[in-house]
């Protein structure tokens, strides 16, 4: 290797396990003779037998068993020199992988005494491999500590360390290779070192016991790298050895002295100079370009720094404000304080559109208390059900190990202020009674997992599970049928409910058996609920919150098409509960009905309306039909079946099961939207007024939510932190796949002529068609 290049290893690639070599032990030892003893100290310690224990911790956790050195009695100089290899891969570590090594001493009875311990990181703060000799001092009497951060490292502190340290350090490197060989002169300087070392321990004692460890040398350095991370791509047009790539550590890091120019560029008195500044022409041109720009695009220094200069100038620009947020520096506690200050304005109603994003966005920020956090709080000690939403969104997140702490904070910090909550002059309850009722909400989820375990195990079809669940809830669980006291309901904590009604509870015939419940509510109704164990409902409740908005922004623009956004509540990592809507599947309805139209007669007859049925009914269904064709399209909603598509009463048609978003699709060659020819057929066909109705509404519908693009598109990127399976897998990917469905690239009329040629292509496609039938054979057999 010539001296201008420089070569690493991937620890990702390094298939070789764990090796260090545990050396010596350096010090005086503790005395170890009992107080009874008459013989003297010495003597005792010559005795003393000790052995390393070996741990490996990674990220706080021990990984793989503890691994011993033999015993270890030759007096004042313990040296093992004894090499160790761990079961664990170097590919298999992470950045805080840590060794724990402690010293015992077996010689003084039936139980180890223990001598000290410490721990080292494997990665320096450059993330490169520790190699070479390492001192550690022990902690005396404590066991070496794997927990991240360690309280036993076996680093000297930097306000401790002298010569002796300087010099260990400088040999370390000696011995690596980083320092040339020069013969004549190391025999003088190892000399030097020597006298250097005695006069130091005569001056300062002993106090202190080291255990020098080998890390061992492979040969080229060590760079930490997670397993499948994209780091670095062999190059296309090399195929010698002529270009070398160098791990740089900097690269991605702030820049200090850019960071210091742009803090002073935006600092408060910028902005009465800022005020009155006007772009030219051709940074007007500039401008403009940028703000053209779809929202997932970054923008550049040089890009963000024009948009803050013009920012005032721009104020009446509806569309640079999603590029200004782009160019605020958010780490900025003020810009973060103002940002909460802006959502204070927000209603209750509002907010709670907005909830589930501003739960994800406590990731985001630099405290565990921050002020958002705060903001949450605060407003749910005024509205009952935010407090039950904010409990339960927070609740779902501590399954996340990496911001488990966080969202902890701010489930504690919710239960501490509704407890302080008083009672009101109104007979409304008192914190404690209120906090009283969201815990029981998650005591019955629990007792609903337990009936589906139950209900599970019961072989036999789906009537027999239902006779076992209604035996369940009239004998051993019949507390369920009759509550002791109310339960605010999960998906309308305004809703109280007062008990199960057996006869009315059902199973779903599905792979999942979810449960069908109706309870009875405080004011002598009923509410019907399905309680889903074994899926992520949180992707559902993402989309049906979607809907919701989709549907708010198209009634916004006086476009109502009877959508049906049902409530949706995860309550675990893999459990929730939806909203039951009374409605039949469109494979039911078709199967005992054999058309649409003859289903809707039965409940909507009209003689001299359209096909025999009401006009108010067949518009009812053409715009519900319309919206969520347009809706499933822009969310790549898959898995489309004649069993998650459903029909209400009313002629309203709506979807349900949400397992495959973004374009994810279980079945081949899906088309672009679920439009089925009997769909068409109830519309009176492809050439009918009524079916050109139905594009008009699709088209209209589409360019509405095409103007709110860049709302969806954040909200979106809002949840590419969460561990929604969709989301997480491919975040960026996904959030792009998104906006290439809004088109942005085209105008209005020529999204109309695009939009138009997609449901022409759903309606000829052959093959959903014949994947259909095989799904209801499959139905059949269930």
């Amino acid at each position: 290797m010539s001296g201008n290049e420089f070569r690493f290893f991937l620890s990702c690639d390094i298939n070789l396990p764990v090796t260090f070599r545990v050396e010596r032990l350096e010090g005086t030892l503790p005395s170890t003779r009992s107080p009874n003893s008459g013989i003297d100290s010495t003597e005792e310690e010559r005795r003393a037998e000790l052995y390393v224990e070996c741990q490996l911790y990674i990220d706080g956790a021990p990984f793989g068993l503890p691994t011993k050195t033999r015993l270890e009695s030759a007096g004042p100089l313990y040296c093992w020199n004894e090499l160790i290899t761990l079961s664990t891969k170097y590919r298999d570590l992470t950045a805080h992988s840590q060794l724990a090594l402690t010293v015992w001493d077996v010689s003084c009875g039936k139980d180890d005494r223990l001598i000290g311990g410490a721990t080292i990181l494997l990665f320096n703060s450059k993330m490169q491999l520790k190699t070479g000799k390492q001192k550690l001092r022990l902690w005396l009497g404590k066991q070496a500590d794997g927990s991240f951060p360690t309280t036993t490292p076996g680093k000297v502190p930097r306000h401790e360390r002298g010569e002796l340290e300087r010099l260990e350090k400088l040999t370390n490197k000696y011995e690596r290779g980083q320092i040339q060989p020069v013969d004549w002169l190391d025999r003088l300087t190892f000399k030097a070192m020597e006298r250097i070392k005695e006069r130091e321990v005569l001056k300062n004692g002993s106090s202190h016991l080291y255990l020098i460890v080998d890390f061992c040398s492979l040969e080229h350095r060590v760079v930490f790298q997670e397993a499948g991370a994209n780091f670095l791509l062999p190059s296309a047009i090399a195929s010698s050895n002529e270009l070398v790539i160098v791990w740089d550590p900097e690269v991605g890091k702030i820049n200090p002295s850019e960071h210091k120019q742009l803090k002073l560029a935006r600092s408060l008195t910028r902005g009465i100079i800022d005020r009155d500044l006007k772009p030219s022409s051709n940074e007007r041109k500039s401008i403009q370009r940028i703000l053209k720009y779809p929202p997932t695009r970054a923008l550049s220094g040089d890009e963000r720094q024009l948009l803050w200069k013009f920012r005032f100038s721009l104020m009446s620009e509806k569309r640079a404000l999603t590029k200004f947020l782009r160019c605020v520096e958010w780490s900025d506690v003020q810009v973060r304080a103002y940002a909460v200050s802006v959502l204070e304005r927000a209603d209750d109603e509002e907010l709670q559109c907005y909830l589930l994003q501003l739960v994800q966005a406590l990731r985001f920020e630099r405290t565990d208390k921050s002020r958002l956090s705060q903001f949450l709080v605060q407003r749910s000690l005024r509205n009952i059900e935010l407090a039950s939403f904010l409990r339960w969104f927070v609740a779902v997140e501590l399954h996340d190990p990496a911001y488990a702490k966080r969202f902890y904070c701010t489930y504690e910090f919710l239960e501490e202020n509704v407890m302080k909550l008083a009672a009101g002059v109104n007979g409304e309850e008192d914190g404690f009674k209120k906090w009283q009722s969201l815990v029981r909400q998650t005591e019955l989820t629990a007792q609903l997992c337990s009936i589906m375990r139950d209900v599970r195990n019961v072989r036999g079809n789906t009537q027999k599970k239902i006779e076992k669940l209604r035996q369940l809830l009239s004998g051993l669980l019949s507390e369920l049928t009759y509550f002791d006291e109310p339960i605010r309901s999960p998906l309308a904590p305004s809703v109280l409910i007062t008990g199960i009604v057996p006869s009315e509870s059902s199973i779903f015939k599905s792979a999942l058996h979810p449960l069908r419940l109706t309870f009875r509510t405080a004011n002598g109704g009923q509410c019907k609920v399905m309680f889903k164990k074994g899926d992520d409902i949180r992707q559902d409740q993402l989309v049906v919150q979607m809907v919701s908005l989709m549907d708010r922004l198209l009634k916004l623009e006086n476009l109502d098409l009877h959508l049906t956004p049902y409530k949706v509540l995860a309550t675990g990592q893999d459990e929730g509960m939806l909203e039951f809507i009374p409605s039949r599947s469109l494979a039911q309805i078709l199967s005992e009905h054999r058309s649409i139209i003859s289903y809707l007669q039965k409940f909507h007859n009209d003689e001299h309306g359209p096909f025999g049925i009401t006009a108010t009914c067949l518009e009812t269904f053409i715009k519900s039909c319309a919206g969520y064709s347009v809706i499933t399209y822009i969310l790549g909603i898959g898995d489309r079946h004649l069993d998650n598509l459903l029909l209400r009463d009313d002629g309203r048609l709506f979807h349900v099961d949400f397992g495959f978003i973004l374009g994810r699709d279980p079945k081949p060659f899906p088309p672009p939207m679920k439009l089925c020819k009997e769909m068409v057929e109830a519309m009176g066909g492809a050439e009918s007024q009524y079916y050109t109705r139905f594009k008009s509404y699709c088209c209209e519908a589409y360019n509405i939510l095409r103007k709110s693009s860049n709302l969806i598109l954040n909200l979106f990127h809002l949840m590419a932190g969460s561990n929604i399976p969709d989301i997480a897998s491919d975040p960026e990917k996904g959030i792009l796949k998104l906006q290439e469905k809004f088109r942005l690239d085209l105008d209005d009329e020529a999204c109309i002529h695009f939009f138009q040629d997609l449901i022409n292509e759903s309606v000829s496609a052959l093959f959903p068609q014949m994947v259909e039938t095989i799904h209801r054979w499959a139905q059949y057999w269930r």
